[in-house]
């Protein structure tokens, strides 16, 4: 019964991603603002039905970084509704011709955007992900189904009814946002073998649910993976800048994949930069887990361990390194890191530049802080997920990064000889 009902929902998708892909832009981003009112209007219907997923998540003891991503309040509901409209205003990739070149025998050939078909989402916690991967299916022109975690499942189907309502009302098929409602993990298994059906898999959320995804999945997984991401502050970083920067990446919103997991210091820098930065942790709670001469400047430090420099820990809790040199760092950052977000702190020109070019991560910085690792602040709308991978997206995932393409031919008899 289980596996006939997502295979329907499979079926109608791949239905509905048929039509999706000969829409205009006019048609989607309608539909994308229509939506955008119906969240707004219902905020208070998807508060009330996130406030349930928030009791559940208390009761089952679920961390403060986790109750933070399912949380749904008016600005968040906001921000969601922004997000659709920000998306309408993007240029449509569908359809975008690219690189035509006329042969010596007069076939015009080229290249073509065209929509990925069927997107499979499975996502842990956070139920925006919901109103951000729908809207950015439908404007790329594709189909979506969605599979979120047990502990949002009343928010993830309010906002999927509030969806489907608005897809309706604008014209176009409802299948178009599908959520799988069963919390039953046997739908996932499914749902990962239904390759006749779905076109990509982007799984979301913790390294176990990731791992699990790409190892059972027949269907091509693009991965949103751990996000261990490092500050590097070196011999010649502005102090008063470094601080700053340090301070926002580890402490403005530490549940998240972007925020700084490991902090490494130069040896030359480390006696001024530590304490200066170490007393504005330790006003904000945060816990440090240094090396060995981290604790002889910072004596509230706790000693680090070996796992803790892999550790993606999602919670005010930092790990502190003092490293001898450029190469050490980058070799660090090299050796622990998941390949996310990694940014440096100098003054030195050369230096920053050979940062950006040795540091093989999804998003590399130079003064300023990882904490703006997103598809919004890179300018792509709402984001799909965080490629950690090199094919066929990194990065943060937009509207072309949900499309392929297919080669156009243009021709007036010929024939091959």
């Amino acid at each position: 019964m289980l596996t006939e009902s997502i295979h329907q929902i499979g079926a109608a998708a791949k239905a509905a991603a048929r039509k999706l892909a000969v829409l205009s832009s006019a048609q989607k981003d309608k539909a994308l603002r229509i939506i955008a009112d119906l969240i707004e209007e219902g905020a208070e219907r998807i508060k009330s039905e996130n406030a349930r997923d928030l009791q559940q998540g208390k009761e089952k003891g679920l961390s403060k970084a986790l109750i933070d991503r399912l949380t749904l309040n008016d600005q968040r509901i906001k921000g969601m509704a922004d997000g659709l409209r920000d998306i309408a205003n993007l240029k449509d990739p569908v359809g975008e011709v690219l690189n035509i070149n006329r042969q010596a025998n007069g076939l015009e050939i080229g290249k073509v955007r065209t929509p990925l078909g069927v997107v499979g989402i499975i996502y842990e916690s956070r139920p925006n992900v919901t109103v951000d991967a729908a809207g950015l299916c439908l404007k790329s022109g594709n189909a979506v189904i969605l599979r979120g975690g047990s502990e949002a499942i009343n928010s993830n189907l309010c906002l999927a009814d509030v969806l489907r309502s608005g897809l309706t009302k604008a014209g176009l098929p409802a299948e178009t946002v599908q959520v799988i409602s069963t919390t039953d993990r046997e739908a996932v298994q499914i749902m990962l073998k239904m390759d006749n059906y779905i076109d990509i898999i982007i799984p979301r959320g913790g390294h176990g649910l990731i791992r699990a995804v790409v190892e059972n999945s027949t269907i091509p997984v693009i991965k949103h993976d751990k996000g261990v991401c490092h500050t590097y502050i070196h011999k010649d970083a502005e102090l008063e800048m470094a601080v700053e920067i340090a301070f926002n990446a580890k402490v403005h919103r530490p549940g998240v994949c972007n925020a700084m997991e490991t902090l490494l210091v130069h040896q030359d820098i480390a006696a001024k930069f530590l304490p200066k930065v170490g007393e504005r942790y330790q006003k904000a709670g945060v816990e440090l887990r240094g090396c060995e001469r981290t604790r002889a400047i910072l004596s509230s430090a706790v000693a680090a361990t070996e796992d803790d420099w892999y550790e993606e820990y999602l919670d005010l809790i930092l790990a502190v390194r003092i490293v001898d040199s450029f190469k050490e760092a980058v070799d660090h950052i090299d050796q622990y890191g998941s390949h996310h977000s990694d940014a440096i702190v100098t003054t030195d020109y050369q230096t920053s530049r050979d940062f950006l070019a040795e540091v093989d991560s999804a998003a590399v910085y130079v003064n300023a802080s990882t904490r703006f690792t997103d598809g919004a602040v890179f300018g792509l709308g709402a984001e799909i997920g965080i490629s950690t991978q090199k094919l066929h997206a990194r990065g943060p995932m937009g509207l072309e990064e949900l499309t392929s393409v297919k080669f156009i031919i243009l021709g007036n008899g010929q024939i091959r000889e």
